[in-house]
């Protein structure tokens, strides 16, 4: 099986089967996010305790890259402290925008890989990982909350 018939697969089975997609209460943050060039929304939810990710939720309607994004993003990021989530933000942001970044490293989160050969559709995959950049900040005293997921 080739590599781009392996993340497509990865893409396909996460849209589908989203994983950690539902409501979370109570919450210590929830956050909306909304990409107005195709119409993905989603909310994220998530509960920290000890600075960590100790659940992350999220609901929505988007696209396929949308969808899987969300739900390889609530998988890899829980349990991680909020500075591990930030900084996994980064290394994703890096990948869909930079043709010379490395995936290898980032087992599943690599099938997003892929999404930088479709410039439109970068918005799509990254929005989810905004919004929990958001959500983030949001609840950590050294931030104001955000005013926009774009």
């Amino acid at each position: 099986m080739e590599v781009n018939d392996l993340y497509r697969d990865v893409i396909l089975d996460h849209n589908r089967r989203p994983r950690n997609f539902g409501g979370l209460e109570p919450a210590d943050a929830s956050v909306e996010g909304f990409n107005p060039m195709c119409g993905d929304r989603l909310t994220l939810r998530l509960r920290i305790a000890d600075d960590r990710i100790s659940d992350i939720r999220f609901e929505g309607q988007g696209c396929a890259i949308s969808t899987a994004s969300a739900s390889l993003m609530t998988e890899a990021v829980k349990g991680k402290t909020r500075s591990e989530a930030l900084q996994l933000f980064d290394r994703v942001h890096h990948l869909l925008t930079d043709d010379h970044a490395r995936a290898d490293e980032l087992g599943k989160l690599a099938a997003l890989s892929g999404v930088r050969e479709y410039p439109a559709r970068v918005k799509c995959a990254s929005l989810c990982w905004h919004t929990l950049a958001s959500a983030l900040r949001s609840t950590d005293p050294r931030h104001l909350p955000a005013v926009s997921t774009e």
